[in-house]
């Protein structure tokens, strides 16, 4: 394999496949050519996980090619532990949008592929990248597929969210790009991602571009008070922009934390983590009572991201190992199980048309198979026992303890609003008299939902029972950047 550009075959795959489907006129060809770009670079990325060393916390499979001399530019890619992890997330949810489209995108199919993999391409390479110049093109560049699937093939009210979630977005990014020049000058005229994170940067420094990589981070996130956009956003998005929302754009800005504010800005980072700690600690608390508040499936599960996001960047700043941990394996977690979700509230949408939750009840009587899996998947996002989301939480909570009682305490009351609006959610849904007067319309799960399904499904139980290879992925990767943070 040496020699070998496996990490940018990954990457540019998904466009390289976009002749191919221009070529074609039919839809379903579209769809299935779609799909199979997708799943052979699923396979690659499978081939990633297996390949990488996770003794090491170096970073692995590095390509590097100087892209604008003048300014020090170079096209720079690889991974460690935390950024492979994410590349095959990423993979994986991708041809699972493509399944979750099939039926629900029935205009313009070939342009909304197309959207898809180019979007795929943007995200990947923003896990990949070495360069700070590459990561902020690939970053900001991914606003432009979403604001289109928004837009294009959202609800009712798809320009308010569209241009809500774009203006957000590009507000937080404008604040990174600012801070990145300020780095670039700082380091010695470098954006080379692995020179910045051993840069001696002064304190003084280090607070404002922390603060500017806070809001920009923040709005990814997101946390309270900038989370107003997601709400808007996951309503009015099709399913596969919700999945790909909640599995991998969220995680973004948690990422931009572990990748640049952690290791380049250590000491602005211990300074401001009470406040990041706090800001969470809201976010746990206040999302949850928001998701046990709504009416609507999509917004449920949208204030519950908000929640959920709030124990990822509460384990980050915790500043030990079990935090960091839990808080990364959280993350993978939140991507498989708010995607899953995500999905079967479109699979049902498809059939009703309405997401209304008082439009539901007694579900379990006339699609038994779906109501199984959906109460399996509300059952990992409460994080119970042999579910993945128990593992995430726990390392998280020990984290926080550590941290301080308080916040483990607050951690303790959001992870118990969980349960309460999942299983509120299960009740008024599944249970209880029928609230269709002819189930005639409905069926159960078909073939191609099965297919999309069972592999976050695995993943779930796999994580719940059997940690320990994604720890071992995670591990020195998570130490080394700890000892960035303290060490120093």
């Amino acid at each position: 394999m040496a020699g070998f550009p496996l990490l940018s075959v990954i990457i540019f795959l998904p466009v390289a496949g976009i002749p191919l489907l221009l070529l074609l006129k039919d839809d379903e060809a579209v769809r299935w050519a779609a799909l199979a770009i997708l799943v052979i670079d699923f396979l690659l990325a499978t081939w990633l996980v297996l390949a990488f060393d996770p003794v090491t916390p170096v970073m692995q499979f590095q390509e590097r090619t100087v892209w604008v001399a003048a300014l020090g530019i170079s096209y720079a890619v690889g991974v460690d532990g935390i950024s492979v992890l994410f590349v095959f997330l990423t993979a994986l949810l991708g041809w699972i949008c493509v399944l979750a489209s099939w039926k629900a995108i029935d205009v313009n199919v070939k342009t909304f592929m197309i959207n898809l993999l180019v979007m795929q391409t943007f995200m990947l390479g923003v896990f990949c990248a070495l360069d700070l110049f590459l990561f902020y093109v690939f970053w900001e560049a991914m606003l432009i597929p979403m604001y289109v699937i928004i837009g294009v093939w959202g609800g009712d009210n798809r320009i308010y969210a569209a241009i809500k979630f774009f203006l957000y977005t590009l507000a937080g990014s404008l604040l990174f790009l600012v801070g990145i020049v300020v780095l670039y000058f700082v380091s010695g005229r470098t954006f080379d991602i692995l020179a910045l994170m051993e840069a001696e940067i002064p304190f003084s420094i280090q607070t404002w571009v922390f603060l500017a990589f806070l809001v920009a981070f923040a709005v990814k996130v997101p946390m309270v008070p900038v989370h107003t956009w997601l709400p808007d956003a996951h309503v009015q998005a099709p399913t596969a922009g919700s999945i790909i929302l909640a599995g991998v754009l969220l995680k973004m800005g948690a990422y931009g934390f572990l990748r640049f504010s952690l290791p380049m800005l250590p000491d602005a980072s211990q300074y401001f983590a009470p406040l990041v700690i706090a800001l969470s600690a809201i976010a746990i608390v206040y999302g949850g009572f928001l998701a046990l508040a709504q009416d609507d499936l999509k917004k449920l599960i949208a204030y519950s991201s908000v929640s959920h996001m709030g124990f990822v960047t509460l384990g980050l700043f915790t500043f030990n190992t079990n935090g960091l941990n839990g808080a990364v394996l959280q993350m993978f977690n939140h991507g498989i199980v708010t995607g899953a979700l995500f999905l079967f509230v479109g699979i049902i949408y498809e059939r009703t048309h309405t997401r209304q939750i008082a439009d539901y009840g007694g579900l379990m009587k006339i699609v038994p198979i779906y109501t199984l899996l959906l109460g399996f998947f509300s059952l990992a996002s409460m994080a119970v026992p042999g579910t993945n989301g128990f593992i995430g939480e726990l390392l998280v909570l020990s984290g926080a303890f550590a941290w301080g009682k308080a916040t483990g305490a607050v951690a303790i009351a959001g992870a118990m609003l969980s349960a309460a609006y999942m299983l509120r959610l299960i009740r008024r849904v599944s249970l209880g008299p029928t609230a269709f007067g002819n189930p005639e319309p409905l069926w159960d799960l078909d073939r191609r939902e099965m297919v999309a399904i069972l592999p976050l499904a695995i993943f779930v139980i796999w994580i719940g029972f059997y940690p320990m290879p994604f720890l071992n992925i995670l591990d020195p990767s998570l130490n080394h950047l700890l000892m960035q943070v303290v060490g120093r």
